[in-house]
């Protein structure tokens, strides 16, 4: 074998590694309490044409969203803390690290942090975030179009300050 097929020959193999090489940067490891923590809000970790995931980060208890819903299905995953989901119906349902909701677009939720410290989720949803609605319970209108989703909380100033 002369120097040429040498070269060509390790070439391949450099190829081969660098492919290999790519494929793997299309993983990505996240520590989504460590993201939320440093963060402090919901933070994007993934956006592609098929899904995208976030980080939740609701430092209070008694932080909320609205109830609303979305056009694509999603899960939540709670990582820390404790999250509250309340139905248009009343009921609700309770999320403790390890636990997830599989919700299919179209119902209507409202997430609350009930523990007693941050409540951090992770939520994925399938498609580009940007071809999400987020529709108001009320309106019945896509939120994204005027105010955007917001976070309240339940607490008056006392109960914040422990009075």
């Amino acid at each position: 074998m002369g120097q040429g097929d040498q070269i060509r020959g390790n070439q391949g193999e450099l190829d081969q590694a660098q492919a290999a090489s790519e494929r793997r940067m299309g993983i990505q490891i996240i520590d989504p309490k460590e993201i939320a923590l440093r963060e402090r809000k919901r933070t994007v970790v993934m956006n592609t044409r098929k899904l995208h995931a976030w980080v939740h980060y609701y430092p209070n208890p008694g932080d909320h969203d609205e109830l609303h819903c979305h056009n694509e299905d999603q899960v939540f995953t709670c990582f820390e803390g404790e999250c509250t989901m309340r139905f248009p119906d009343g009921g609700l349902a309770v999320l403790t690290p390890g636990m997830a909701a599989l919700i299919t677009g179209g119902s209507f939720y409202q997430l609350e942090n009930t523990g007693l410290g941050p409540m951090i989720l992770m939520g994925y949803r399938s498609g580009n975030q940007d071809n999400v609605m987020h529709i108001d319970y009320v309106t019945r209108q896509d939120i994204r179009k005027t105010t955007g989703p917001t976070v309240r909380n339940r607490m008056t100033g006392a109960e914040k300050r422990g009075e």
